[in-house]
């Protein structure tokens, strides 16, 4: 039977793939090298293909190892708790407000374990003179106000659907996003792009793909042009990113 703190484990391993995915996906890809291998009774040198590593199962694999790391030295409150917890334990709210407070990040991630930041720093991670706790702040965040949002009213509840609708992965959280955006709607009924009862259509995907989506398009735009999925499928920007982060697996904690 999964426990609370497997669900958080999977939560939290989703918050912290989002911006690995992202500074990965942005790279350049690889292209495949020649090695020139001379052999004894060649006259010239012979071009040997040398395939790249699978930079997807290498990704998943370190994200994996990174989660694990970084949430198995979360305080125990952390990495069980519930907002149902929270909301009926006045020592939880106090220990974990939302938005967190300089204080209570220090006070989670000051005791993490020197090696986190050594596989930070070997993978290239960090950015230029940012800290491990630069760069953990903004997940930790993710990760919060994923525990402590309510359960949605039963006529949002989410139908069954089970995987990401643009890269169909099935074993990471997902999140609804709102086709049309919620900070456009008084514009959308204004110019009479969409009718009311169109306004609270949304897609279920996950937190890599729905953050992608925010990113190649503004609000208006999402609201006026790329307002379904079918929609969306036909920008190849994320078609090709469906097709790109459907490949990070991760093994199951």
């Amino acid at each position: 039977m999964e426990t609370s703190e497997d669900a958080n484990f999977q939560v939290f391993r989703d918050c912290l793939s989002n911006p690995m995915i992202e500074k990965s996906s942005q790279q350049p890809a690889k292209k495949t090298r020649k090695a020139r291998v001379r052999r004894k009774t060649a006259i010239n040198p012979v071009e040997a293909t040398i395939e790249e590593p699978n930079d997807a199962e290498e990704l998943s694999e370190f994200i994996d190892y990174l989660a694990l790391e970084v949430f198995s030295n979360l305080p125990a409150t952390l990495r069980t708790l519930t907002y149902s917890a929270w909301l009926n334990t006045p020592s939880l709210q106090l220990l974990y407000s939302d938005p967190l407070s300089p204080a209570q990040i220090a006070s989670i991630l000051d005791p993490l374990p020197p090696t986190i930041t050594d596989s930070l720093t070997t993978y290239s991670i960090l950015a230029r003179n940012q800290t491990t706790n630069e760069f953990l702040t903004p997940i930790l965040a993710t990760y919060l106000t994923a525990l402590l949002t309510p359960a949605l009213k039963p006529s949002a509840q989410r139908p069954l659907v089970t995987e990401c609708e643009i890269c169909q992965r099935s074993w990471v959280p997902l999140t609804f996003h709102h086709l049309i955006p919620r900070g456009v709607h008084e514009k959308v009924l204004k110019r009479g792009w969409h009718t009311e009862d169109q306004l609270n259509n949304v897609a279920w995907l996950c937190r890599a793909c729905h953050s992608f989506v925010h990113r190649v398009a503004s609000l208006e735009e999402l609201a006026k042009e790329w307002y379904t999925v079918e929609k969306l499928m036909e920008r190849e920007d994320v078609r090709r990113f469906g097709e790109w982060v459907g490949k990070v697996r991760w093994k199951a904690k």
